[in-house]
């Protein structure tokens, strides 16, 4: 008899990824006989390589290696040797469902994510708009372990031990440790779409509120990776020397994950570094435009009202923050007050 081995599938953006992280991590510890091989793309191995014993990390380069139904065919065939009981597909898109079939067909024990399309697509309706809290990730990740026969109970605070990452890691002359008394606050202020960006000539006076509340005692480390992004937070570390930009400064994803650890407080759009911040236990105030809470994408134990968001009448349009703005000028975001984010920002530090 096979040893019960689980294949979890989810390609993906990084934040949709980084929600597995939560729900995995209590698979593994709940059922420690059990191995689990999560299959995902390079940039997630950080998440998974030091998870729990019991996890194993499995990358498929899908944009070239793996490309196309030829390449899909190639990953199935090395998939097939690792001998899994059980396939587990959190993703459920046009190549998860392609193994999905093969290993159906080859009469493995599959399960797949309901995505509730059709509680979304009320929540995010023109009229009859019905704001319901839909199912969170994490609950519909879990559901899929439950049809497998593995119900989850959810166990999970951070990747890291209570203390956070090692800070010795960190670049000494960039991070250095952190002084007693001061208060390092993390702004990643960009998303993949515009509706879900707050403008940036508003998060600019955010950080002005900030750092003038207490100017020695505040040090801000932004985070953004595009071009375009560097170019606008380097204007900003020129302006405000109490701001870092960490993403330049930093090696990569684990690195950025370890400063994220030792932050009070994260301001982040719906967008990956919300659920970064969340994998190390850091309170994050988010950001909410076109998107909304209730789709089910708030981070890991994230507190509600820790989420900026305007009543109108046409929130949220948009489960992802793709579609263009009904009104045409982004009220949502437009709309909010730098004072509103700074005061939420304020509320949290002094929870501390």
């Amino acid at each position: 008899m096979k040893a019960e081995h689980i294949l979890v599938i989810r390609f993906s953006a990084m934040g949709d990824v980084a929600m597995t992280v939560p729900v995995i991590y209590s698979l593994a510890k709940q059922y420690p006989h059990v191995r689990v091989t999560v299959l995902s793309q390079p940039f997630a191995r950080t998440f998974f390589e030091n998870l729990a014993p019991n996890v194993s990390f499995m990358e498929a380069d899908i944009k070239h290696e793996y490309k196309g139904f030829k390449g899909l065919g190639k990953l199935y065939s090395r998939l097939l040797a690792k001998q899994f009981t059980a396939v587990a597909d959190l993703h459920s898109v046009l190549r998860s469902e392609y193994l999905r079939l093969h290993f159906f067909l080859d009469r493995y024990k599959i399960a797949h994510i309901d995505k509730h399309r059709s509680g979304k697509k009320r929540l995010t309706a023109s009229s009859g708009k019905q704001l319901v809290q839909q199912p969170t990730s994490f609950q519909n990740y879990a559901d899929v372990f439950a049809k497998l026969g593995y119900p989850v109970k959810f166990d999970f605070t951070s990747i890291f031990p209570p203390e956070g990452g090692d800070l010795s890691l960190l670049p000494k002359d960039v991070i250095g440790e952190k002084p007693f008394g001061e208060a390092w606050i993390g702004i990643a202020p960009f998303a993949a779409h515009e509706g879900k960006i707050y403008p940036v000539r508003l998060m600019e006076q955010v950080i002005n509120k900030v750092i003038n509340t207490h100017p020695h005692h505040r040090r801000i480390f932004l985070f953004g990776g595009g071009e375009q992004e560097k170019a606008q937070l380097d204007e900003w570390v020129a302006k405000y020397p109490q701001c870092v930009n960490a993403s330049s400064a930093l090696g990569g994803l684990n690195q950025e994950l370890i400063l994220m650890s030792h932050l009070d407080v994260m301001v982040s759009m719906d967008s990956a570094n919300m659920h970064l911040a969340s994998l190390v236990n850091t309170p994050v105030v988010s950001i909410w435009g076109a998107t909304h809470p209730y789709a089910g994408f708030m981070g890991w134990h994230q507190e509600p009202h820790n989420a900026v968001q305007l009543d109108l009448n046409c929130r949220p349009c948009s489960i992802y923050g793709n579609k263009p703005c009904l009104r045409g000028d982004f009220a949502c975001m437009k709309n909010i007050s730098p004072e509103l984010i700074s005061q939420r920002v304020e509320f949290v530090l002094h929870q501390k």
